[in-house]
């Protein structure tokens, strides 16, 4: 080996660490401001868009937690530079992909391989940094760069898409995926925990098939209708799957998901706030981002302009929050997180309109920001602390498959009722117009597929030149309705965030009480 090696250090192992977590996270949200590129490019509908974001978060969270399991047994450096090979791949099948399917393919593909890199990048500390200090500190480093990586994914994708098309993206994955790869190779030591751990297959499936039948029953029931008995039997079958899944997690020695860890008050917070946030992430990065491009015309370059006060808030409030982590309460700095994220939300629902200026966005994204930077460290950090060292790879790897389901519902939810705000309101003003039903399908497709008209219908130049004015006055009626969709998901998203705070704060002074109540009935005892 090159003399140069045998200078590895700890230092040198975290960096590759951080990189690694820093890919895979940042292909969450990376791709929100180029969809609007891939919907002109491959004519990709709404639903179609929510398949390539939601592909890469359900396979990285249904997978992550085996992703840990499978790293502890065969070797976390094995399984990790195996996972971004598959991310390597499926970024490479992603830029070069000539359809949505290809393309969604390829995003799962790059999600299945984040699930096997990312829980190993947390894992792997324990074993690098035996002394609890150091630790702690490379723990904090960790929080901070996977909420990071989610504030940096818009404003790298915005400069790429600048300067190429939405295969740019893919190709900057591919090559730095590659360049993590070599990396790890020659700096990570090799390490595993074999005893005692099996593959909890079944309790995978079972919580697997539950997170996919819920996407996709929510995803197609948009078109299908959620009446329709297919999507009904689809959430049923999720319910059952999830019944399924508890189950056997209670009954197994070493469960997928340690349903014990959830007795625990702030680690069920925690993962709560996960879930939570990432939710009201994705409808500020992925729809935010839509309509900047569509309805306000914003370029690439414009979306990360105004993505940039966003970024720092979050990288400044994620090492400040990391500081007062050491010696303040997890509840009150929760609370106080989704307060600033829930409130920001909200006033970034009340400003965006098709005139909004970068200036009144970058102070209400910054102040979104804040709130989700010391959400994102508060969170990791929590769960962190209150589970021992041997299981902060499991702990960690939980807190991030609810923050990335959080993603996935938050995308199919919202998406569904942005779609249906879009679709419905078209449908009414071209029924009101009375407009010939071949036309009404001919614009509806056309608008909700990046002007892209469908193969299938047929519409004379003539005929579109006779209603030319009434477009026009569909198309803004369509963009108004984005609008109000969009309305729509960031008050539901802002909600749920001071729901969150209002609930952490009820079941903070309940334990509270609890334990007052024990405290005095001791005292009375000894008395």
């Amino acid at each position: 080996m090159f003399n140069w090696l045998k200078h590895r250090t700890a230092g040198h192992s975290l960096v590759v660490l951080c990189v690694i977590l820093f890919l895979t996270f940042l292909d969450n949200t990376i791709v929100s401001v180029v969809l609007g590129n891939v919907q002109s490019s491959l004519a990709a509908g709404v639903q179609d868009l929510q398949w390539i974001v939601d592909a890469y978060m359900l396979a990285f969270a249904v997978f992550m937690l085996f992703g840990g399991t499978l790293g502890d047994i065969l070797g976390r450096k094995k399984v990790m530079l195996s996972g971004v090979s598959l991310f390597v791949i499926g970024s490479i099948i992603s830029m070069l992909a000539g359809s949505v399917d290809i393309l969604i393919v390829g995003r799962a593909i790059m999600g299945l391989g984040a699930a096997a890199s990312e829980p190993g990048t947390l894992s792997m500390i324990r074993h690098i940094y035996p002394d609890s200090h150091a630790r702690s500190r490379a723990l904090g480093v960790w929080a901070a760069v996977s909420g990071i990586a989610l504030a940096f994914g818009p404003i790298i994708g915005g400069i790429i898409i600048g300067f190429t098309s939405w295969r740019g993206v893919f190709a900057f994955g591919a090559i730095f995926g590659a360049i993590a790869l070599i990396a790890g190779w020659l700096y990570l030591p090799e390490s595993s925990d074999r005893q005692g751990r099996k593959l909890d297959l079944l309790g995978l499936a079972a919580g697997g098939a539950s997170i996919s039948t819920a996407s996709v029953a929510v995803i197609v029931g948009e078109n299908d209708g959620y009446g329709s008995p297919h999507i009904i039997t689809l959430f049923v079958l999720a319910a059952l799957f999830m019944v399924a899944f508890i189950i056997i997690e209670l009954h197994r020695k070493d469960p997928v998901l340690p349903l014990a860890f959830f007795r625990k008050l702030r680690f069920s917070i925690a993962n709560a706030v996960a879930f939570s946030t990432n939710f009201g992430i994705f409808a500020v990065f992925f729809f935010v981002a839509l309509y900047l491009e569509f309805i306000a015309g914003f370029s690439g370059y414009k979306i990360a302009l105004s993505f940039i006060s966003m970024t720092a808030a979050i990288v400044v409030s994620a090492i400040l929050a990391g500081r007062i982590y050491t010696f303040a309460r997890t509840i009150p700095l929760v609370v106080l997180g989704a307060l600033i994220a829930g409130s920001g939300t909200l006033i970034l629902r009340q400003i965006i309109s098709p005139t909004v200026s970068v200036n009144a966005l970058s102070w209400s994204l910054a102040l979104t920001g804040v709130g989700f930077g010391i959400l994102l460290v508060t969170m990791t950090s929590s769960v962190l602390n209150i589970v021992s060292p041997e299981r902060s790879g499991m702990a960690a790897s939980t807190v991030n498959t609810f923050r990335e389901l959080g993603g996935v519902f938050g995308v199919a939810v919202l998406g569904a009722i942005v779609n249906a705000q879009l679709t419905g309101g078209m449908v009414s003003k071209l029924k009101a117009l009375k407009l010939p039903t071949n036309f009404q399908s001919f614009v509806i497709y056309a608008i909700t597929h990046g002007g892209h008209t469908p193969q299938n219908l047929h519409v004379s130049i003539a005929e579109l030149a006779s209603h030319a004015a009434l477009v026009n006055n569909v198309t803004a009626a369509a963009y108004d309705a984005f609008g109000n969709g969009l309305r729509i998901a960031l008050y539901i998203s802002g909600a749920l965030l001071l729901f969150t705070a209002a609930v952490s704060v009820v079941l903070y002074l309940l334990k509270q009480s609890r334990q007052a109540e024990t405290l005095a009935e001791q005292k009375a005892a000894l008395n």
